[in-house]
């Protein structure tokens, strides 16, 4: 897992996965605009994820989450 910020505003988390045929992608978390929490699946595939990428996928979800609240602390927002 890759986490990186993109401009000042967005964070970006990548978590690598495979799809069905075995093909490496990546599943991808980042926080919108609006602070809400996406997430980015492999276009018209399923994510495979082992026990190791479930993990780390928990672990973009959990900073992600982060981000939003660190973003609303530091403007006083809801």
């Amino acid at each position: 897992m890759t986490g990186h910020d993109i401009g000042a505003e967005r964070n970006e988390w990548t978590v690598g996965c495979r799809d069905l045929a075995g093909r490496r992608r990546d599943v991808t978390v980042f926080v919108s605009s609006d602070d809400k929490v996406v997430v980015v699946a492999p276009p018209g595939e399923a994510a495979v994820l082992g026990p190791l990428e479930v993990g780390r996928l928990r672990a973009a979800l959990r900073d992600a989450v982060v981000a939003t609240a660190t973003q609303h602390h530091r403007t006083g927002t809801d």
